[in-house]
């Protein structure tokens, strides 16, 4: 999906005009994008968690000339998935971790049996 899927997606769920769900949709890119840009984390539950990490430096090698080149330190934004957003692609898992566990007869339990 694109932006501009997801603008006439939203335009269309909530009756509004495309120029103005533009306008909604770009405002909380903004927002997101202003938080991260001062070190925030964005936690949007149930979908997942926008944060910064921290990049170290690293030697790489120029893919062109071979030449080893030092990469320097920086800060690189990241999303973790929540469990509403995993449960959604994968509702087979989800389904399964829901299941309670088996009992245990009183003779695997070590117990004696009457």
């Amino acid at each position: 999906m694109t932006k501009s899927e997801l603008i006439a997606m939203y335009a269309k769920a909530r009756d509004r005009k495309k120029k103005d769900a533009e306008a909604d949709v770009c405002f909380i890119f903004d927002a997101i994008r202003e938080a991260l840009a001062e070190g925030d984390k964005v936690v949007l539950t149930g979908f997942g968690t926008f944060d910064v990490r921290d990049r170290a430096e690293k030697r790489c090698l120029n893919p062109r000339t071979g030449e080893p080149i030092q990469l320097p330190a920086g800060k690189a934004p990241a999303f973790k998935a929540g469990r509403g957003l995993k449960e959604a692609v994968n509702p087979k898992e989800a389904k399964a971790a829901k299941k309670p566990a088996a009992k245990k007869s009183a003779k695997a339990k070590g117990g004696k049996k009457k």
